[in-house]
């Protein structure tokens, strides 16, 4: 496809990618607050209609150039979007807007969170309440495209193990595939918002994670007996999964240094 193709067609078949004129230029204010930009817009497009489930965003370096930010900064903006549910990357294909659920803001937890200063305490057990039931369901309720979609986060994970925070992606988005499985709406986009705070708190400190294989051998045996719908064994396994994910937690932060002990100013828990 040539440039004047990707920069503005009109004519744009299903597979074509948006047309870079529907961007705006992104003016940096401080640091991180780039990727912020590329978030924000990107949203406010799709609010716009201007983006559409099903619409393929134009090439990275493309984008990257267009916007006049660097492809790091437009990548971390973009894993965000990818981590919360609003894109999807295909290999070999391209980033994609996604299809499914809404995907609720997380400002308004994550404002809840300055406010009282959750522990990470309340933050599992406010997990385990919500996660447990949804993978019960999902192990009840998955139909073959969830199980696919399951199976592939899981595989993208293990295809991940030496970038932390691609791995972190794909975790999160494993248990977002695990609450759309439940056929909940509602539990559904409750997680959604859950896991976008869960992001935005946890990718600070990835990097200072020492047990990612271990994260993906759960993340598998959650998926096989969902898959195999043994619905108190599925619920039993995310329990545990979030028990070592919060003292796996709890080793990342002596890692990184002292920091305030809430939800809100430190790195939250693996997915």
């Amino acid at each position: 496809m040539s440039q004047e193709q990707i920069a503005g067609s009109t004519d744009r078949t299903e597979n074509d990618p948006v047309g870079l004129r529907e961007f705006q230029l992104v003016r940096p204010s401080g640091d991180g607050v780039v990727a912020e930009q590329v978030v924000v817009q990107i949203r406010e497009m799709i609010r716009q209609g201007k983006l559409k489930p099903g619409d393929r965003l134009p090439p990275e370096r493309d984008l990257a150039k267009h916007l006049g930010i660097s492809r790091a900064s437009l990548r971390d903006g973009l894993r965000f979007l990818a981590a919360v549910g609003v894109l999807n990357s295909r290999r070999g294909s391209g980033t994609y807007i996604a299809h499914g659920p809404p995907v609720f803001p997380s400002e308004s937890l994550q404002v809840l969170t300055d406010l009282h200063r959750f522990s990470y305490d309340d933050m599992f057990e406010a997990r385990k309440v919500l996660e447990v039931a949804l993978a019960e369901l999902a192990a009840l309720q998955a139909k073959d495209e969830d199980l696919a979609l399951i199976a592939e986060e899981v595989a993208e994970m293990y295809a991940a193990l030496d970038d932390p925070q691609e791995y972190l992606v794909h975790d999160i988005r494993f248990h977002r595939a695990v609450a759309a499985a439940s056929g909940n709406q509602i539990l559904s986009a409750l997680m959604n918002m859950v896991s976008a705070t869960m992001y935005e708190n946890r990718r600070a400190t990835v990097e200072q994670a020492t047990d990612l294989r271990e994260s993906a051998e759960m993340h598998r045996r959650i998926y096989r007996m969902i898959r195999t719908r043994k619905p108190t064994e599925a619920g039993a396994l995310m329990k545990e999964h979030l028990t070592l994910a919060q003292k796996a937690l709890t080793s990342e932060q002596a890692a990184a240094g002292p920091e305030p002990a809430t939800a809100a100013s430190e790195e939250s828990e693996i997915g």
